[in-house]
């Protein structure tokens, strides 16, 4: 992968975060960038713990490390863009109510279980909304020290970064460009969820030349596509607006596709349905179209 530059920051964000012509992609990177240093280092404290594990009315679990860096993360949003609304996991209340044209969604531990089992398969989400699409995200995987974030319109880096309660400097991290990879139809790597594998999903795999598959949990799927290191994850169980963001942006901006069942951009801001996501597939450069 190329290598991308990045200058050191030259603005105050907050003053950025208000422009209402233009959101500064790269002002959010940095900010949240080192809020997710901080969360991930907030998550890693309480790594291997079976202590304060709760479970919601859905029977999804819920940690100490998801209310900790929700903390941290809705508050640096919040520093940083006052005026555009947080909609989080862990403290959407009224998941029904109108969220305007913008909006951020923030997931601040996806991949509850993968935690809960010491894997290291889970990630902090943070994704910004423009008029139903992800046009911001970060993605970071705080036990494998892996960040990946949408810096400019079409452009996400990936950087090597250990959780620091200290937090982190962008510009001082090295990173490469993230592009997904051109698929070969007849050699298939696709990626499924360790928790919700169905049928449905399999017979949907069924209809192409899937040569390799493996299971992975939270937007790490997305980023392995947007890595160039996959190319197809179908998802056709339940999921929340909150758990995709964030990686669409990533893998949209490393030139990879999310679609709904029809083919369509996979769009947000479904408050009818109480921010459920509906079917989706991700794909790497290349959409295919079942044989």
């Amino acid at each position: 992968m190329e290598h991308f530059a990045l200058s050191a920051p030259r603005h105050t964000t907050a003053a950025l975060a208000e422009q209402t012509t233009v959101f500064d992609l790269r002002a959010a990177a940095e900010v949240l960038t080192d809020a997710a240093a901080k969360a991930g280092a907030a998550i890693m404290s309480h790594y291997g713990s079976t202590e304060g594990i709760e479970y919601k009315d859905d029977d999804s679990p819920v940690t100490r490390a998801d209310r900790d860096a929700d903390a941290i993360l809705t508050a640096a949003l919040r520093d940083f863009a006052p005026s555009i609304p947080v909609v989080s996991e862990e403290t959407a209340a009224d998941r029904k109510a109108p969220l305007g044209r913008t909006f951020f969604l923030v997931d601040p531990l996806d991949g509850t279980k993968e935690f809960i089992k010491k894997r290291t398969d889970f990630t902090v989400n943070v994704g910004l909304i423009e008029d139903g699409f992800p046009c911001f995200g970060l993605v970071y995987a705080p036990a494998r020290a892996l960040l990946a974030v949408t810096i400019a319109d079409g452009v996400a880096i990936e950087a090597e970064m250990a959780p620091s309660a200290d937090g982190a400097d962008l510009s001082a991290l090295e990173h490469t460009r993230l592009h997904a990879r051109a698929a070969n139809p007849e050699a298939i790597t696709a990626l499924v969820s360790l928790s919700h594998l169905d049928g449905k999903t399999e017979e949907f795999l069924k209809g192409f030349s899937v040569t390799e598959r493996s299971g992975a949990g939270s937007s790490v799927k997305f980023l392995e596509i947007a890595r160039g290191n996959a190319d197809l994850y179908p998802r056709l169980a339940p999921t929340m607006e909150w758990d995709t963001a964030a990686g669409q942006a990533v893998l949209e901006a490393a030139g990879g596709h999310v679609v709904d069942t029809k083919g369509a951009r996979f769009a947000y801001g479904k408050t009818d349905a109480g921010l459920k996501n509906s079917n989706f597939i991700a794909w790497g450069r290349t959409v295919l179209t079942p044989r």
